[in-house]
């Protein structure tokens, strides 16, 4: 089948950076049938709260990303909410006029339900992006429990900005009851990747979201490409559903058609 990856870091903690191991990873997703990957920064490089001046470099990393394969990689443009609205929408737009961005990428500088989340969503309004946060459910964590969103959190900003299409990343991560907390919310999906596969979860997520409201997502290099999409491929559901989360969402969500 088809395949778009709508959750990657092609360069982590710095490693991935060179052409060579670049090429390499294109390589090995057109070997999968993985057509496009999400290009999603390397985004703990710096820390949880990255200043405005290492989201540039960042950023500047998945747009170079994309001009050596263009058409293969797609940049999110990655923030720190808690920069303030001027940066956010200075950032913001230098990514979508200046490389074509089609999404913005969040991770643990706050709670997605924090006041500041304003700022992202403004931008995403603005710059027509479709936004994907961190999301895991967060029993285990320790004092920076704060900084990480619950499922719970991202469906609360979903629920309160229904004209703006959020990810709630992490399946494995949020678990079921990270489904639950999104059923309902015809603006949120949910990416699969986030952990070894669990039996039964993506029947799970499919019974209650819907067939288009769950998307493939890898998480590589953290993950392993060929075991998430078996996790989709090996679930009990339709052949036409399945073309759908590896594919046929993600296309229609990033207008990538």
């Amino acid at each position: 089948m088809r395949i778009i990856d709508v959750h990657t870091h092609p360069i982590f903690f710095n490693v991935g950076r060179h052409e060579r191991e670049i090429n390499a990873l294109v390589a090995h997703g057109r070997a999968l049938g993985i057509e496009r990957m999400i290009a999603l920064g390397d985004v703990l490089r710096y820390g949880p709260r990255p200043d405005a001046a290492q989201l540039t470099r960042l950023n500047n990393e998945n747009a170079r990303l994309q001009r050596l394969h263009p058409g293969y990689f797609v940049g999110f443009c990655y923030l720190n909410p808690l920069l303030g609205e001027k940066a956010v929408m200075q950032e913001a737009e230098r990514c979508a006029t200046k490389f074509g961005f089609k999404g913005i990428k969040l991770e643990i500088a706050n709670n997605a339900s924090d006041a500041c989340m304003q700022h992202v969503m403004k931008a995403a309004r603005a710059f027509g992006y479709v936004v994907l946060q961190h999301s895991w459910s967060s029993t285990h964590f320790g004092p920076d429990l704060r900084d990480h969103s619950d499922p719970e959190d991202t469906a609360y900003l979903a629920r309160h900005h229904p004209d703006v299409n959020i990810i709630m990343a992490h399946l494995v991560g949020i678990g079921y009851r990270g489904v639950l907390a999104a059923k309902g919310l015809p603006n949120l999906y949910v990416d699969t990747s986030g952990g070894y596969p669990e039996d039964g979860l993506v029947e799970y997520a499919v019974e209650h979201l819907g067939a288009d409201n769950v998307i493939y997502g890898s998480d590589l290099p953290i993950r392993d490409s060929s075991t998430k999409i078996g996790s989709v491929l090996g679930a009990r559901i339709p052949e036409s559903t399945k073309a759908k989360i590896l594919f046929s969402n993600t296309a229609r969500l990033l207008n990538l058609n």
